[in-house]
Order: C-alpha cells, then sequence, then structure tokens
C-alpha cells in the first residue's frame, strides 16, 4: 500500500509538471508586410533555450536573429526603417554586454547569424546558453514573453548595442501563455 502511496504521488507530480516540462513554443515570423517568413520553435533542453528556425521569402546573405525584450511586432509598410521596433532591446536580464564575442559576455538575446540561402530559405538550429523559455529568471516567459526578430545584415558580434545588425526584417512574439505560473525564477 505504501509502495502504492509512493507511485500516486509521483504520478501526480508528473502530471502537474508535464505541460509545462515538455513545452514548445511556436512562433510565426513575419515581415514589415505582415507575410509569413517562416516559424521558430522553441524549448529548453540541458544546455539553455533550442532554437529550430525554418525560414523562407527572406532575402538571400547572412543576417542576425536577435531574441528581444518585448513581445511585441508591430510595422507599418509604409515605414521599413521603424519595424518592429516595437520588440525593444536584445533580451538581456542580466545586463551583460552585446555580441557573442565579447570578453564581457554576451546578451541572453544574442544569437548566431544565419544564411539564406539563394532561394529565400534557411532551415538552422542552435542554442543559447544564457536563456531559457521558462523556468529561470533568464526565462522569456518569467519576463512576460520576447520577440524573435531577424536583421537585414549580419551581427558584428562585438559592436555594442545591437552589432550593426540595420533594419528589423521580420518579427514573431514568443508569447507567455496565460495560465503559465512562475516557479519563481528557481
Amino acid at each position: 500500500m505504501r509502495r502504492l502511496a509512493c507511485l500516486s504521488a509521483l504520478m501526480i507530480a508528473y502530471m502537474e509538471l508535464a505541460p509545462t516540462a515538455l513545452a514548445k513554443e511556436a512562433v510565426q515570423l513575419k515581415n514589415v508586410k505582415g507575410e509569413s517568413v517562416g516559424t521558430a520553435i522553441l524549448y529548453n533542453n540541458k544546455r539553455g533555450l533550442m532554437v529550430q528556425l525554418s525560414l523562407k521569402n527572406l532575402p538571400p546573405g547572412e543576417h542576425a536573429v536577435h531574441i528581444h525584450q518585448n513581445a511585441l511586432c508591430e510595422a507599418e509598410a509604409e515605414k521599413p526603417g521603424e519595424a518592429f521596433k516595437s520588440a525593444g532591446p536584445h533580451f538581456n536580464p542580466e545586463s551583460r554586454k552585446h555580441g557573442l564575442n565579447n570578453p564581457d559576455g554576451s546578451h541572453a538575446g544574442d544569437l548566431p547569424n544565419i544564411t539564406v540561402g539563394p532561394d529565400g530559405v534557411a532551415n538552422v538550429q542552435f542554442y543559447d546558453p544564457h536563456a531559457t523559455l521558462f523556468g529561470r529568471s533568464n526565462g522569456l516567459w518569467e519576463n512576460g514573453g520576447a520577440a524573435i526578430v531577424i536583421h537585414a545584415n549580419r551581427d558584428d558580434m562585438t559592436a555594442d548595442p545591437g552589432g550593426n545588425a540595420g533594419d528589423r526584417i521580420a518579427c514573431g512574439v514568443v508569447a507567455k501563455p496565460e495560465d503559465y505560473r512562475s516557479s519563481g525564477g528557481h
């Protein structure tokens, strides 16, 4: 009977944790005109935040990708240079400097550059060791959500605050689920 009680307690704990522990966030990315340019799938793993990008209809070449601190992606087609400024600066809960190559550390929202092929397509996967989707003080959901932003140019990986990445050409909101309860940043 005691064994059954322990097993029941473990099953209840698993059922309470399972939805969050297995959570993946699918983010739709759109350009300034509101047209789809693909998706980002985000989830936690042992190393940090996993990011899978499946992109289309983008200009060929190297582009910066960043996580920005606000869960907003507002744009007006008539003002492309102002597009997605609502996403705010890079996600940076630890107040570090910009750039993956910066000796003082990098923003939690700094990600590797991507290369878009001549057909406008890119499929890449990488992890961000300085961020999580949820569950810690560097969690995107703990901070009210965020935005994934693709820039017109490559990131130089050192210039503070934005890596000379140019205009924001695509954006997708990482929304905090309404029923998500923070673990208190632990």
